[in-house]
């Protein structure tokens, strides 16, 4: 894929409405049957939407592409540890926070920054060389 072909957002767009697209499929086919409430629906959704967040930027910036150079199953350990903590963060928050009588949105909103950055953090434990120049260690 051309990733000049579209502005850096555009490609971050596409891949969260496909995330967003294929979480509800998996909700609708596979938790529902089982019996997940439809408050933590969006914990589905914010598990597949982590690595998007995360795996767009490193393939957009130039400067970022050594990290397509390592092993396979390095890259597969950072998406499970991505996808891991998104689930663990996203949950654990929203278990504790579901009986507040806070609205949905507010709900959804807090689980997601507690997955996403639980998500991130583990990414950026594993490669903190990646971001290095970023964290002011020149």
């Amino acid at each position: 894929m051309d990733k000049e072909s579209l502005p850096r957002w555009a490609w971050l767009l596409a891949a969260l409405i496909v995330a967003a697209i294929v979480s509800q499929l998996i909700n609708l086919v596979l938790l529902h049957p089982i019996g997940l409430s439809e408050q933590f629906e969006v914990v589905t959704t914010i598990t597949l939407m982590s690595p998007v967040l995360i795996y767009v930027g490193i393939w957009y910036d130039e400067h970022r592409q050594e990290y397509w150079e390592r092993s396979r199953g390095q890259i597969a350990g950072d998406v499970l540890f991505v996808l891991v903590g998104a689930l663990l963060g996203s949950a654990t928050v929203l278990a504790m926070i579901v009986d507040t009588g806070w609205s949905r949105l507010i709900l959804d909103i807090v689980a997601m920054f507690a997955g996403f950055v639980t998500g991130w953090a583990l990414f950026w434990w594993r490669n903190t060389e990646l971001y290095r120049d970023e964290s002011g260690t020149r």
